[in-house]
């Protein structure tokens, strides 16, 4: 630097005086701590790829009985369902098709239906067979009920009056009749009636008796209701009404229709842990295949939110079933 230049203070002190207080002003409002926010906005992060667990979690008793009683293993199953995927290039185009729809990755969809089929069914033989299925269920006649009283009737009381005081959509309005039934009903005498120690969906919904889900995405006709919204405003079928059993059926079983449910159940699982916990999850197959094998995503996501906060947690845990789709990502991958 040459000895004749100025130094900064030198300068500072020849400079006219309101150019003194203009830059003296600068530097005490930079100086000074800005103040906090009164609201502190957490950023979102991103759940990491990969399994959290080394070894896949205990699978439970009544999956190891299904795949015992049709002797069978789970990697058979696995391999079974990769095959039938594989072949099926026309189902894969439709879960591609719908997947982006829903703003969704098709891998989540892959996940669901390989999940449902190596533990909780006995094989997918192919799609086609759940078309013919759901022209048989086309030709019963089936009502939601229970005792002689159809479900739509049963939440019309006023014990469920805040759920639909508070109703944002089918989801939210048919997610509080179902906890409000465990809370008022289930194992209850209510009014001189004795309600059954089983849930919701069991309860109303299984008239023919025949398992709790159905379809090539093992959905209940319950969580097809739930639905019935998001799929109305994304893809414009119209809406469900509990009364109209055999259509709730045939959304469910038909792999046209019940595709579109399906990416409903898992983008919605994806915006629960946006919108609650601060964790996009989309990136992680295995976390949305646990979710869709356990149902409940909002309330899971408060969960999660609660034991982050305790510093219990660090991220949202894959069940089983989403283990073997994080695990086994490249085989899922590669029928896309």
């Amino acid at each position: 630097m040459p000895t004749d230049a100025p130094s900064i203070a030198n300068r500072f002190t020849r400079a006219p005086a309101v150019f003194r207080l203009i830059a003296l002003g600068a530097f005490v409002f930079a100086a000074a701590p800005l103040p906090a926010p009164a609201v502190a906005f957490a950023a979102m992060q991103v759940v990491p790829e990969g399994n959290r667990s080394a070894e896949q979690p205990e699978i439970p008793f009544a999956s190891a009985r299904r795949t015992a009683a049709s002797r069978s293993s789970y990697d058979a199953k696995f391999d079974r369902v990769i095959g039938v995927l594989r072949r099926d290039t026309r189902l894969i185009r439709d879960i591609k098709q719908v997947s982006a729809q829903y703003g969704i990755d098709p891998v989540h969809m892959l996940g669901a239906i390989i999940g449902e089929h190596t533990y909780n069914y006995d094989s997918l033989d192919s799609a086609q067979s759940y078309y013919v299925k759901a022209l048989s269920y086309a030709g019963i006649r089936l009502d939601f009920e229970y005792r002689g009283e159809n479900v739509e009737e049963f939440v019309a009381r006023p014990a469920f009056d805040s759920c639909r005081a508070r109703r944002r959509d089918s989801n939210h309005l048919w997610t509080c009749y179902e906890r409000l039934w465990e809370q008022v009903f289930r194992n209850k005498r209510v009014n001189g009636v004795r309600y059954p120690d089983k849930n919701f969906n069991e309860t109303f919904f299984q008239p023919l008796f025949a398992g709790q889900s159905f379809g090539l995405g093992q959905l209940s006709p319950l969580t097809v209701l739930k639905m019935s919204d998001a799929v109305s405003r994304t893809s414009g079928f119209e809406k469900l009404s509990p009364r109209d059993a055999n259509e709730i059926y045939r959304s469910t079983m038909d792999p046209n229709r019940s595709l579109h449910y399906m990416a409903a159940v898992i983008r919605d699982a994806i915006q629960a842990y946006k919108s609650v916990a601060k964790v996009d999850i989309s990136k992680n197959p295995g976390i949305t295949a646990t979710l869709y094998n356990l149902g409940d995503p909002w309330a899971r996501a408060s969960n999660f939110r609660r034991q982050k906060a305790a510093g219990k947690v660090t991220w949202p845990q894959e069940n089983y079933y989403g283990w073997l789709v994080n695990a086994r990502l490249d085989t899922l991958r590669s029928l896309l």
